[in-house]
C-alpha cells in the first residue's frame, strides 16, 4: 500500500468547525507522513492497512457552547464600553476558540464536540489603557482574567476553569514601538507574532534606516504562531537557544498591568538593586498581570556567514560525551544544536527524506548501524571568523568522539521541517496515533539515567515508539525532549500514561518543564518539585500581585487550589 492510498484529510476546515480551531497552524497547509515514515508506523504501533483507512473523529461539526455566559449584561455593557462593541465577543465559537490551548488533550475533547471550560466574554483590547480599565474592573468585581496570545500553549495554560474574560493579545497589541540600535534592543507590545517580528528585524535597514539588519535569536518549533509575550510568561526556549539564550536571557525588560498596579522594570543591562522584579515576572504565565509590553536583546543578522554541518555517531553515548565537550571546550556555541538518540535518528531518516540516499548509504558502509547510529545536527551563526572557528572546533571534537561529519545536508532537510512537521499531528490523530511530547531539564551527570527510565517507561506500553533529542545546551548540562507515538485509545488511559512519564522524569531527578511553562497540566507536581518553601515564595508574589486571585485562576503553577 503507497502512502497515495491513504486518504490523508487535506481539506481547509470550515470556519466555524471544532477542526479550524485544533489544527495547527496556516488552515491551507498540510504535511503528511511520507511512505517511510507510515510503513515504520504501521509496523512499529501495530495498524493495520484496514485500521489505518478510517478517519477517527475529525471534528468537522459546528462549534456550538453548552457552558452559559454567567456574567450580568451590565458587566458586558462596562466592557463593551471600554474597548467597543466591535472588539467584543459573545459567540460560541469565538468564546471556544480563544479558551483553548494546542495540548493533545484539549484536540481529543474537541474532535469529540467536548466543551469543558470557557471563557464568558472575549475581549480584544486597543491599547495598554484598555488593559488596565479591564483589569481594575475585574479586581473590583472579583471577573477572572486569562490571556490569550497566539494560542499555541500545550499546558493547559489558556483554560479558563473559571470562566469570566479572555483577553485577545495579538489582534491590536502587535506593534513594534521602538528598534534602539545603539543599545541594541527593541520594544515590542506582547501580542507580536513571531514572523512579523522577525521580519522588521530582518529588514530594519529599510524599515528603520538603521546600519545594521537584525534577528531576534527567538524560534521556538511554535515560532510562525506563538507571540513574544508568549514567549516570556512560559519561559520558552527557541531552537538556537545555545547560541542566543533562552527568552529569560533576551528580556531585558518588562511592563504589567496586575491588579496591584502598572509597572515597568529598568532597561539596565544590570544592577545590583536587590532580587531582580524583571526576573520575577518572566515566567509569571498570567498569574501576576498582563504582561503589555518587552524590551529585548537584538542581535546582527548575518546568514552569510552561517556554517552549517551534521555528524553520525556509532551510539548515543559516543554523541552526548562528545556535545558535552562541545558545550565546555569555551570556544563558543552553534545556534542549531541538536542531538537525537538513535530511535529518532532512524525516524529522522525516514522524516526528511535521508534514508536510501548517497549519505545514507555511505553511512552504512562505514559501519553505522540503524538502531545505534545517532545523528547530530549543527550551525554556527555570527561573525564569518567565528562561525569558522565553531565549525572547526566541533569537528575536531566529534572526531574524537568517532563522530562522521555528513556534511551540512541533514542541517537542511532538517530545517524545511523545523516549522511544519507539528502540522502532521492532525491527519496521524484522524488515523488513530497520538503523537504528543514532554521534556526536561538535566545535568550531564543525570542524563542517562533519566534517558532510560524514562524510555523504559514509555516503551513498558505496548506497540509504542519514544524517541528523544537534546536541542538547548548549557556547559552543566541540557535537556531532553521526548517525543511518543501510540494508538488512539481512551483518554483517561491516556492520562494515566501521561502522569506516568512525568513521574517517571520527577523521580530521576529531571525537571517538570524545561521550556514550556507549567499551565495547568504540570501543577500538581509543583509543590514537590521546587518545595514548599520556595512554592511559598510564589504564592506570596501571587497574593500581593493579585489578591483576589482575578489572574488565570484555576491551578495554574499550582498558585491556587484546581478546580
Amino acid at each position: 500500500m503507497s502512502d497515495k492510498k491513504v486518504k490523508w484529510k487535506n481539506v481547509i476546515p470550515e470556519k466555524d468547525s471544532y477542526r479550524s480551531i485544533f489544527k495547527w497552524g496556516d488552515p491551507k497547509e498540510f504535511k503528511n507522513p511520507k511512505l517511510g515514515l507510515y510503513e515504520h508506523l504501521k509496523k512499529t504501533l501495530g495498524i493495520s492497512e484496514e485500521e489505518f483507512s478510517i478517519v477517527k473523529n475529525p471534528g468537522n461539526n459546528k462549534v456550538t457552547c453548552e457552558v452559559s455566559i454567567k456574567l450580568s449584561e451590565d458587566h458586558i455593557t462596562a466592557f463593551k464600553n471600554i474597548v467597543g462593541e466591535e472588539n467584543v465577543n459573545l459567540d460560541d465559537y469565538s468564546r471556544v476558540k480563544y479558551s483553548t490551548g494546542l495540548t493533545l488533550f484539549e484536540q481529543l475533547n474537541l474532535r469529540e464536540g467536548i466543551v469543558e471550560a470557557v471563557s464568558d466574554i472575549i475581549i480584544h483590547p486597543r491599547d495598554k489603557e484598555d488593559i488596565r480599565k479591564i483589569v481594575n474592573y475585574c479586581n473590583d468585581h472579583e471577573i477572572s482574567i486569562y490571556v490569550y496570545g497566539g494560542g499555541s500553549s500545550v499546558t493547559l495554560g489558556l483554560t479558563p476553569v473559571k470562566g469570566g474574560v479572555t483577553i485577545v493579545m495579538n489582534t491590536h497589541m502587535n506593534k513594534l514601538i521602538e528598534l534602539n540600535e545603539k543599545n541594541q534592543t527593541c520594544t515590542v507590545q506582547a501580542g507580536m507574532m513571531g514572523p512579523d517580528y522577525e521580519y522588521q528585524l530582518n529588514n530594519a535597514n529599510k524599515l528603520f534606516k538603521t546600519f545594521k539588519k537584525y534577528t531576534c535569536g527567538h524560534f521556538p518549533q511554535s515560532f510562525e504562531y506563538s507571540t513574544v509575550g508568549g514567549w516570556i510568561v512560559t519561559l520558552g526556549a527557541g531552537q538556537q537557544s545555545s547560541y542566543y539564550g533562552d527568552i529569560y536571557d533576551i528580556v531585558i525588560s518588562q511592563e504589567y498591568v496586575t491588579p496591584a498596579g502598572t509597572f515597568k522594570t529598568k532597561e539596565y543591562p544590570a544592577a545590583a538593586t536587590g532580587p531582580k522584579i524583571n526576573d520575577i515576572m518572566k515566567g509569571s504565565e498570567g498569574t501576576f498581570g498582563v504582561l503589555v509590553s518587552a524590551t529585548l536583546k537584538i542581535f546582527r543578522y548575518m546568514p552569510e556567514n552561517n556554517q552549517n554541518f551534521a555528524f553520525i555517531f556509532p551510539n548515543w553515548e559516543s554523541s552526548i560525551d562528545a556535545v558535552r565537550e562541545i558545550s565546555q571546550s569555551q570556544f563558543g556555541f552553534p545556534s542549531v544544536f541538536r542531538i537525537s538518540d538513535p530511535e529518532e535518528t532512524d525516524l529522522a531518516f525516514k522524516l526528511y527524506g535521508i534514508e536510501g540516499t548517497v549519505i545514507d548509504k555511505y553511512i552504512k558502509r562505514k559501519g553505522y548501524k540503524p538502531g545505534e547510529k545517532c545523528l547530530y545536527l549543527g550551525r554556527a551563526e555570527g561573525e564569518k571568523g567565528f562561525t569558522r572557528n565553531i565549525k572547526k572546533n566541533v569537528k575536531k571534537i566529534c572526531k574524537r568522539f568517532n563522530g562522521m561529519y555528513i556534511t551540512g545536508f541533514p542541517l537542511k532537510a532538517w530545517e524545511k521541517g523545523r516549522y511544519t512537521d507539528p502540522y502532521m499531528r492532525e491527519p496521524l490523530v484522524d488515523h488513530g496515533v497520538l503523537v504528543d511530547t514532554l521534556e526536561t531539564s538535566v545535568t550531564w551527570d543525570n542524563l542517562h539515567k533519566i534517558h532510560k527510565t524514562v524510555r523504559s517507561f514509555v516503551k513498558s506500553k505496548p506497540h509504542t515508539i519514544c524517541t528523544s533529542h537534546a536541542s538547548h545546551f548549557y556547559p552543566q548540562g541540557t535537556n531532553l525532549y521526548f517525543i511518543f507515538m501510540t494508538k488512539l485509545e481512551e483518554m483517561d488511559n491516556f492520562k494515566v500514561f501521561h502522569r506516568g512519564i512525568v513521574d517517571s522524569i520527577v523521580e530521576c531527578g529531571g525537571s517538570i518543564s524545561h521550556h514550556h511553562g507549567i499551565g495547568k497540566i504540570f501543577a500538581p507536581w509543583m509543590k514537590n518539585h521546587l518545595g514548599k518553601e520556595q512554592l511559598d515564595v510564589l504564592i506570596a508574589l501571587k497574593k500581593h500581585f493579585d489578591p483576589k486571585n482575578i489572574m488565570n485562576p484555576g491551578g495554574t503553577m499550582g498558585l491556587d487550589e484546581l478546580r
